[in-house]
C-alpha cells in the first residue's frame, strides 16, 4: 500500500533532500514532511516543491509531538552523517545514535506508524584480512567495527531491530548502503580522490565497490512507495581496485608504510582536506564487496550505474584532470625504449 503522509529525516543534506522532492513529485503520497536542525540550502528548497520542511532535533523527544500530530504512517531516516566535521566526534555520535532512539521511540508511541526505512552502511561488516571474498547480509564480520561511523552504524542496526520486536507490525526495511560516490557527493572517498597526490598503504591494494548517488536515491524511493521490508546490500556491480581507481582519476598514488599513515590523515585531518578515521583506513586497506542477489531477486532492484561506471561519472563531473600529463608520460616511455633499442 502506498504511503499517504512521509516523514523524511535529513532534509538539508542530499539523500534525504533529494528523496523528499522525488517524494513530492508523487500525486500518490498526500503529504511529505522534511525533518532537520537547519533549513536546505536556496537550490534543494526549491527542488523539494510542496514538502514541508521542520525545523526539529530528532534527538529531542519533541519529535514525536510532529509524528502523531500529522499523522506520518511512513519515516524515512536518512539524516545518519558520515563526517565528523567541526563539531567532532562527540556530537556526531550522539547525533547517529541518539537521534535514532529517540525517532524510534516516537515510532514505536504512534499506532499510524506502519512503515520505517533506514538508511544504513556495508560498514557494519567492517573490514579486515579475515573477510570474506563477499558479504552476503547473513554474514557475521570476523571483527566488528570499534570506532567512528562504523560502530554508529551497529548500534543504530541494533536499535532498530529492538524496534521491530517491539512493533512487530510495523515494516523495516533497513539498506546497507556501499560507499556512495558521483559529481554531487560530498564524502571522504570522494575527497580522497580529489587529493593530487594519494596515499595508499605499502602492498595493499583494496577491492571497492561503489554506488552512484542516483541509485541510492532510487532504491530509497522504492523502499518508501513499496513493501520491502528487511534487510538489504545495495552497490554497484562489479569491482574497482583502489590502484586502478587512483589511475582512473588521474592522480598520483603514493605507497607508504602502515605506521606513517596515521600522521599522515592527522595532518589531512588538520586541513580540512580529508577526515579519515581508523575504520576507514581499513577500509583502504582491505577494501569490502557486498553480494546484491537479495536487492535484484527479493527487492526488484538492479542499480543502473556499475561501480566502474559510477566512479568515471563522478571523476567527469568533478572534472578530474590528470596530475601528471598523459603525452608526457607517453614520450618519457618512447625514449626510454629508443635508448634500450640504441644500447642493443
Amino acid at each position: 500500500m502506498a504511503p499517504k503522509v512521509v516523514l523524511v529525516t535529513g532534509v538539508s543534506r542530499f539523500l534525504g533532500g533529494h528523496l523528499a522532492a522525488r517524494l513530492a513529485a508523487n500525486p500518490a503520497i498526500d503529504r511529505v514532511l522534511g525533518v532537520d536542525t537547519v533549513q536546505p540550502g536556496r537550490d534543494l528548497l526549491r527542488r523539494m516543491g510542496r514538502t514541508e520542511f521542520v525545523r526539529a532535533d530528532i534527538r529531542n523527544p519533541l519529535i514525536s509531538k510532529v509524528i502523531s500530530n500529522a499523522g506520518v504512517d511512513t519515516v524515512v531516516h536518512a539524516a545518519i552523517n558520515t563526517h565528523t566535521g567541526p563539531a567532532g566526534r562527540a556530537t556526531l555520535k550522539e547525533m547517529n545514535v541518539i537521534g535514532t532512539m529517540q525517532l524510534l521511540a516516537a515510532c514505536q508511541q504512534s499506532p499510524q506508524v506502519r512503515k520505517v526505512v533506514v538508511r544504513s552502511t556495508c560498514a557494519v561488516y567492517g573490514s579486515s584480512s579475515r573477510d570474506p571474498a563477499v558479504f552476503s547480509e547473513e554474514v557475521e564480520p570476523k571483527d566488528l567495527p570499534s570506532s567512528g561511523y562504523a560502530k554508529d552504524a551497529v548500534e543504530i542496526e541494533g536499535y532498530v531491530r529492538g524496534f521491530g520486536r517491539r512493533r512487530p507490525d510495523v515494516d523495516i526495511t533497513t539498506l546497507r548502503f556501499s560507499n556512495l560516490i558521483g559529481p554531487r557527493i560530498d564524502a571522504v572517498l570522494t575527497r580522497y580522490f580529489a587529493l593530487p597526490v594519494v596515499p595508499t598503504a605499502f602492498g595493499f591494494d583494496a577491492r571497492l565497490q561503489m554506488l552512484h548517488s542516483e541509485d541510492a536515491l532510487a532504491v530509497l524511493e522504492r523502499a518508501t512507495t513499496t513493501d520491502k521490508p528487511g534487510v538489504f546490500n545495495v552497490a554497484g556491480d562489479g569491482v574497482l581496485m583502489l590502484s586502478q581507481a587512483i589511475r582512473r582519476a588521474g592522480r598520483v598514488a603514493l605507497p607508504m608504510p602502515s605506521q606513517t599513515l596515521g600522521p599522515m590523515t592527522r595532518l589531512f585531518r588538520g586541513a580540512r582536506l580529508v577526515d579519515f578515521s581508523s575504520e576507514q583506513l581499513r577500509f583502504l586497506n582491505y577494501g569490502r564487496v557486498l553480494d546484491t542477489t537479495r536487492l535484484r531477486e527479493r527487492f526488484g532492484f538492479t542499480p543502473r550505474w556499475t561501480t566502474l561506471q559510477a566512479f568515471d561519472d563522478y571523476v567527469a563531473g568533478r572534472g578530474l584532470r590528470p596530475v601528471v600529463d598523459p603525452e608526457s608520460i607517453m614520450a618519457l616511455e618512447r625514449r626510454a625504449g629508443d635508448l634500450l633499442s640504441r644500447s642493443r
